[in-house]
Formats: C-alpha cells, sequence, structure tokens
C-alpha cells in the first residue's frame, strides 16, 4: 500500500505534497529539517490528507498529477473535499 500525501506547515503557510508507503515515518523525516525543500517549515509540518493507492506507480503519478495542477486552490480543494 502506498500514499500520496499533502502536508502542512504553519511557520511557512506552505504545502507539500509527496509519497510514500509510511506516512507517520515519512512526516518525522520532513520536521527533522533533514528535506532540503522542507526545512524551512519543519518542525511544524502536519499531514493534511492522504490519498491511499495500490502501488508506488500509482501513487507518483497521482503525486505528479497534483503537482501539474500548480494550484494552492486545488490543494485546499482535495483536503476539504476529503474531511
Amino acid at each position: 500500500m502506498y500514499f500520496v500525501y499533502i502536508l502542512y506547515s504553519s511557520k511557512t503557510d506552505k504545502f507539500y505534497i509527496g509519497s510514500t508507503d509510511n506516512p507517520e515515518a515519512r512526516l518525522k523525516h520532513h520536521n527533522s529539517a533533514s528535506t532540503p525543500s522542507t526545512k524551512a517549515g519543519a518542525p511544524l509540518w502536519e499531514i493534511k490528507y492522504l490519498e491511499k493507492l495500490s502501488d508506488r506507480s500509482s501513487a507518483l503519478k497521482r503525486e505528479l498529477e497534483i503537482k501539474k495542477k500548480k494550484s494552492k486552490k486545488y490543494i485546499e480543494w482535495l483536503i476539504n473535499s476529503a474531511g
């Protein structure tokens, strides 16, 4: 099982989109400031959205689909619709 996740940091008011097979471990990694692209938002990243997918390939495809939208409104819609 793989997941597409959307993180949010109130420190930077930014979202981050990624994929993983272990969302909790990935969140800890982002909050440890080990990832250059999310370092500024650490340690305040929180998971706002999780989408379950059957395999890594599907998760990566979905991650890119969300990223290509380049839309904060779309990301907020995804988060709110998952409610």
